[in-house]
């Protein structure tokens, strides 16, 4: 059985994984509508990620004898003045999401909960290659700047990204 507080780390995550692919779903919404459907294709498959994440958090809660609790979403941010200003929004996003996994792993280890601190290790490795991964296409927007056949390069190679098979037990 999940100790309280624990419980409530946990299912905040849930609750934050749920938003986090709404908010991805908006700027998948804002890349089709100026016509980056390469970026479009890379923050759709990232909303699925976070879909599946948050699939692993109920699955966890669920085998663990508790039950998830379900909040109201909060409406993202819709529209950005750049594809550059997404993408830092994106990176900015994963390094509140690792805080956020952070914030678990601690409360966990507080609470001497061995099984939740090794569940939780997935979700720290994941974290890692999440940041690089925005902060790589960010960097690539900055050196590409207003060079829009560079632009058109790198959206041409984000339409190629596919939903990774989900590894390891929840």
């Amino acid at each position: 059985m999940l100790k309280e507080k624990v419980l409530a780390k946990i299912n905040d995550q849930f609750q934050f994984e749920i938003e986090s692919a709404y908010l991805y779903y908006a700027m998948s919404a804002y890349f089709e509508s100026i016509n980056l459907k390469g970026f479009a294709n890379w923050m759709t498959i990232q909303a699925q990620e976070e879909l599946t994440h948050s699939h692993r958090l109920f699955t966890y809660i669920i085998n663990r004898g508790a039950r998830p609790s379900f909040g109201a979403a909060a409406a993202p941010k819709q529209d950005w003045k750049s594809p550059l200003d997404a993408m830092k929004d994106a990176y900015k996003h994963e390094c509140k999401v690792s805080e956020m996994i952070n914030e678990c792993v601690g409360v966990a280890m507080k609470e001497g909960d061995h099984m939740t601190t090794t569940m939780l290790q997935w979700f720290v490795n994941e974290q890692v290659e999440e940041e690089a991964a925005a902060d790589d296409v960010a960097q690539k927007l900055k050196l590409i700047g207003d060079n829009s056949g560079a632009l058109f390069m790198l959206d041409s190679e984000l339409s190629k990204r596919t939903l990774a098979p989900e590894t390891g037990a929840a």
